[in-house]
């Protein structure tokens, strides 16, 4: 019997993993997709091969590129932008890790307090997240973002907002500030040059400026894992867990078992109390099934398969609420057409942000040409000067909301990529009840009844609609006051990338599915520990860093409640996960 048994391997499942096996436990991680041990063999920069959602390398599918990808129903018009695979999702994120903002937690008392989701808050005070949160910033390690000519444009528009600049990590009011990100900064030649000869490790150190973030980080040329530029977790995390034999005292080497599909939470029934015994997996290439009991067991499968694993699973879900709370940040698109060079294709994917708390966010946000193509065209307003699909609008931007076509589209693409500026915005969401994960009626796949996504992108409460028109028309002036001679805005469809809540903790046995401390509220010794544990929308940042802090929190909650063990992030300094020692191990483990 192991110890601790984790579902999926992307932003949560290997933080769990790695705290655990730091401390002496028995761990296995398992992931449905595939391991890039090698990705300067295994993937390119290639746009359409890295992001195809059905047989790029950066899909929500198998292994074998060659069979299918796995399939969820969706009710509307939105893309579920999901990654199966180690690191997951964080595989093609921007690595961006700015805090929760403090009104979504419990006790906060600012004179903004109403602006904010106040029915589903976070189930303990914002000072109690703060060493974890800071544990990860040691660990990934997050930095201030480097930073380039889109980043200096963006500011020069900031500017014009009447707002100040933040100067710490804590979001308490309004202020513009560069990205606090999980990418290392550029040494040596990284962001100097272009010469690929230049650019190899250790001649190049961090971030090289090549723009293609979304494809998978694989730079600098010949750098060890641990030291690849981007802190997804299979750059970071997961090379902890392989290795905590050798930076731990006492730690032991996760287990990590990838194609292996978990179709099944076992349980047993005892006085009245049900307690999750062990899994049942499939290894996607031989169709065999396995079994595997744990003394723990801990889904970090996302919010879209947390749920269907549960339910397939039949495990109770007494007051409804498994898979309800599908929450995003109902994303929004407006772009500049600037006369000068911002350098939107270079560098860093997003190393700026304007923070609105109560309100949301807006990101500059630097693209290759076949996904700024794809933002421009993602739109539920139809055809701008065609037809608005009723939701036509027009505002501060030039012309109607759409995405453009024709001779406008020829005016963009002619323009020049390199002197565009993207804002993207982020909303405050509020938890709705009817957004959840269901079981479709349609036909199983073969590991299961497949997810139906419930997602009612476009009937949301009337303070994420006002959150959303505020955000929009301060992008618009921010591009104005940068120098924009033309704004367009898109009016997103639901992109749901920043995916949260649907198995969510909080405050109350009515409408959450975990307690404070991360464990499942019907089914002792089960817990959540990824994007779908996290409360509400956070105010409006991105999400990993505090699901990352959560699950460490919920880590040492584990270790204490089933363990015997102390608790450790107040007491111990983390190990970052650059150390040399972690690079060594994995170059002999030739990975």
């Amino acid at each position: 019997m192991r110890d601790v048994i984790v579902i999926g391997a992307g932003g949560g499942g290997p933080v769990v993993a790695k705290e655990l096996a730091a401390k002496g436990l028995d761990v296995l991680l398992l992931e449905a997709g595939p391991r890039y041990a090698h990705p300067r063999k295994e993937w390119t920069h290639y746009e359409n091969d890295a992001n195809n959602p059905l047989t790029g390398f950066l899909r929500f599918g198998p292994g074998d590129r060659s069979k299918p990808a796995w399939f969820r129903e969706t009710s509307q018009n939105s893309f579920l932008w999901q990654l199966s695979g180690v690191g997951g999702t964080t595989q093609h994120y921007y690595g961006n890790y700015p805090r929760a903002y403090p009104g979504v937690f419990q006790g906060y008392g600012g004179a903004d307090k109403a602006a904010y989701d106040t029915e589903h808050v976070f189930p303990f005070s914002y000072n109690e997240m703060i060493p974890y949160f800071e544990w990860v910033e040691a660990t990934a390690p997050v930095q201030t973002a480097a930073m380039g000519t889109k980043e200096e444009v963006y500011f020069r528009g900031c500017e014009t907002l009447g707002v100040p600049v933040q100067k710490t990590k804590d979001a308490h009011g309004f202020g513009y500030r560069p990205q606090e990100n999980a990418i290392l900064q550029p040494g040596g030649n990284a962001g100097k040059t272009n010469k690929t000869d230049l650019l190899v490790y250790p001649k190049a150190t961090g971030c090289t400026f090549c723009g293609f973030c979304f494809q998978g980080c694989m730079q600098p040329v010949n750098a060890p894992r641990n030291q690849i530029a981007k802190r997804s977790t299979d750059n970071s995390y997961v090379p902890m867990a392989l290795t905590a034999d050798v930076w731990a005292k006492g730690g032991k080497p996760v287990t990590l078992m990838t194609d292996a599909f978990v179709n099944q939470v076992h349980y047993e029934e005892k006085n009245g109390v049900t307690t999750a015994t062990g899994v049942t997996w499939r290894d996607n290439a031989t169709g065999d099934l396995h079994r595997e009991d744990a003394k723990v067991v801990v889904m970090s499968g996302g919010c879209t398969e947390n749920p269907r694993l549960w339910l397939n699973s039949n495990l109770p879900n007494p007051n409804d609420w498994v898979g309800r709370g599908y929450t995003d940040h109902f994303f929004d698109w407006v772009v500049g057409l600037m006369d000068d060079y911002t350098g939107n294709s270079k560098g860093v994917g997003s190393s700026a942000r304007c923070d609105f708390p109560g309100h949301g966010g807006l990101e500059n946000v630097g693209l290759p040409p076949a996904l700024e193509a794809f933002t421009l065209m993602l739109s539920d307003s139809g055809v701008r000067g065609g037809y608005d699909n009723g939701r036509g609008k027009t505002g501060s931007w030039d012309g109607p909301t759409g995405r453009p076509v024709g001779k406008e589209l020829m005016e963009i693409m002619s323009h020049g990529i390199d002197r565009l500026l993207n804002v993207l915005v982020i909303t405050d969401d509020d938890v709705e009840a009817q957004n959840r994960v269901v079981r479709s009626a349609l036909p199983a796949d073969a590991n299961g009844p497949i997810a139906k996504v419930e997602f009612h992108g476009r009937q949301r409460t009337a303070r994420t609609l006002a959150n959303r028109e505020f955000m929009a028309n301060k992008a618009v002036q921010l591009l104005r006051g940068a120098g924009a001679k033309k704004v367009i805005r898109i009016d997103w469809a639901p992109l749901i990338l920043h995916v949260q809540s649907s198995m969510r903790m909080g405050t109350s046995d009515t409408n959450s599915v975990l307690d404070a401390n991360g464990e499942a509220r019907f089914v002792k010794r089960l817990f959540i520990a990824d994007n779908s544990a996290l409360s509400n929308g956070l105010g409006g940042p991105n999400p990993t860093l505090s699901n990352q802090a959560l699950s460490t929190r919920t880590a040492e909650k584990i270790f204490k409640t089933y363990f015997g063990g102390d608790p450790w992030v107040s007491k111990e300094a983390p190990v970052v996960s650059t150390d040399n020692r972690i690079s060594i191990r994995l170059q002999q483990l030739g990975l």
